[in-house]
């Protein structure tokens, strides 16, 4: 074991879903190992404990596996259960987390963010219920990662991650372990997999874009050798360090290649994409793309249809900027519905707490008590179990719940990039204009309210301030204003639109289309055009 004498580097900061920063930030000499033993420091060490380690597979993965792996055997940790090679998805870790009993864990992942040497790298802690660190808990890394001065590492060379089995380093059990095959085990255990079988045996179609990703592995056992989907369902499966120059972000820009196919003329019945590290889907059905906050609402009005859930939620949670669709099917079940700042960590109260079933956010991500993070194929899952058993396609499932529950026309404005100064005098500005927006009129919408989001924790009274902010129309059209906390340059502004529309009249309209008033009513009161000296967003989901 060896105490390396170290400085503290700036910036050491974690955001919602860990430290992201360029990779060569992190390859740095100390970089790494500074915020892991801060990281160590600020949950009260690790001697004794159980820690699970693994990650996306992206550049440098593997090495900072290695290293952290030294680091937790110089720190005394009793065991470290390691994903093959160093992989694991997010929820498959959450799962481990969970499974085993672990104290914590240490996820290397960028997410949806693009990988390679000149691209993004990750580090972010989960406790032990399986879900990322509170605010409490970041900002005690952050603040010990200021004043540093040392950190512990075992001396030799890097350990064999690639050999299933357990080993000694340094008197540290290390467990390596097959990185799918408990999830998928899991996953066996909340759906119907007999009736999903029998929808493939059928003729049933189906695209699976796992980007190059984590998740091809898991699509790849649980779709074609489980469910006995057609070899070729899943597509870009083999994860790549630089995710074959793809963004490997599910939305309807990056995915292009299956949004082309999925709105073709020969496109299969059922298109599904994940991102860099599992947590994220998209949904399509033929010549449809469904929102994340529409398949929200739908998994809510139909998980009942799925064995995991056949007695019923507990309850939904959305974040703030995530639409209101899933609020209308919680009034109609009777069920308790929570609209959180967000953050994954911020629905981990409430399953903890026995609040919530099933919860998500508008970018794409969704999840359920089953881990204590979003996942992407358990939401691909599902959706198969639902066209399973209603036997119908995603647009006949689509128009139902519209007609049902009416449909809110939501979508989000992401302008990349910016410059961090200009994105923060926007909002400054903005910020000291709230109290006198309502009663003002643009484009033919009335102000009715706005105000900067802050949330009271009802499990813990926590307080989080300054998450994003709303502007409430009169007739109950909203716009939400945020920057991302998942970025590594400049800063991401992200517009949210969402107009409802009772129906069963207007239902079927282009949601930009929609929104245009909207948009134009935005404009005149934030003026993001002058800010930014953008015409149009960078991407529009």
């Amino acid at each position: 074991m060896t105490r390396t004498p170290t400085t503290p580097f700036e910036g050491q900061k974690p955001g919602t879903s860990g430290l992201r920063k360029k990779t060569r930030v992190f390859m740095q000499p100390n970089y790494l190992e500074n915020f892991v033993q801060a990281t160590f420091d600020a949950v009260g060490g690790v001697s004794g404990k159980t820690l699970v380690l693994g990650g996306d597979g992206r550049y440098f993965g593997r090495e900072a596996a290695a290293i952290i792996a030294r680091m937790a055997a110089a720190n005394g940790a009793a065991r470290l259960i390691v994903g093959q090679g160093g992989w694991l998805s997010t929820p498959a870790a959450s799962n481990l987390i969970r499974q085993r009993k672990a104290d914590g864990g240490i996820i290397l992942s960028a997410s949806h963010n693009p990988g390679g040497p000149d691209e993004d790298f990750g580090v972010k802690y989960n406790m032990a219920n399986g879900g990322p660190a509170p605010e409490a808990v970041t900002a005690a890394i952050h603040a010990r990662s200021q004043e540093i001065d040392g950190y512990l590492i075992l001396e030799g060379g890097a350990p064999d991650l690639e050999t299933q089995g357990t080993a000694d380093l340094g008197g540290m059990a290390i467990e390596v372990v097959d990185p799918v095959a408990a999830y998928a085990d899991l996953m066996e255990t909340l759906f119907d997999f007999d009736a999903i079988r029998g929808l493939f045996a059928s003729g049933f179609r189906m695209r699976m874009d796992s980007m190059n990703a984590i998740t091809g592995p898991y699509a790849v056992e649980l779709l074609e050798r489980r469910l006995g989907a057609p070899a070729g369902t899943v597509v870009h499966a083999t994860p790549l360090p630089d995710f074959g120059g793809m963004h490997p972000d599910p939305n309807p820009t990056w995915a292009h290649e299956l949004m082309a196919e999925m709105m073709g003329p020969a496109a299969p019945d059922f298109g599904a994409a994940s991102d860099g590290d599992g947590d994220r889907n998209m949904i399509l059905g033929r010549g449809v793309y469904v929102s994340p906050s529409d398949s929200l609402a739908v998994l809510a009005a139909n998980a009942h249809l799925c064995p995991g859930y056949a007695g019923g939620l507990k309850g939904v949670a959305r974040s703030m900027p995530t639409s209101a669709a899933v609020d209308r099917v919680a009034e109609a079940r009777g069920i308790e519905c929570h609209e959180t700042p967000t953050g994954w960590k911020f629905f981990g109260n409430l399953m903890d707490a026995g609040r919530v079933s099933l919860c998500g956010e508008e970018s794409f991500g969704t999840g359920s008590d089953h881990v204590r993070e979003k996942d992407g194929l358990w939401a691909v899952l599902m959706w198969l179990n639902i066209l399973a058993v209603r036997g119908q396609s995603v647009a006949e499932i689509m128009a139902d719940h519209w007609e049902e529950y009416g449909r809110n026309y939501y979508s989000r404005h992401d302008y990349e990039c910016l410059p961090n100064d200009i994105a923060d005098l926007m909002l400054s500005i903005l910020r000291g204009e709230l109290s006198g927006l309502p009663g003002r009129a643009e484009a033919g919408l009335v102000v009715a309210a706005a105000d900067e989001f802050a949330y009271t924790d009802p499990i813990d009274g926590s307080v989080s301030q300054g998450q994003g902010f709303r502007i409430l129309f009169e007739g109950g059209s909203r716009v939400v204003l945020r920057l991302s906390g998942t970025g590594t340059e400049g800063a991401t502004l992200r517009v949210y639109y969402e107009r409802y529309a009772p129906g069963p009249e207007g239902l079927d309209r282009d949601p930009q289309e929609a929104l245009s008033d909207l948009i134009r009513a935005t404009e005149a009161i934030v003026g993001i055009e002058g800010f930014t000296g953008r015409e149009d967003p960078d991407v529009i989901t």
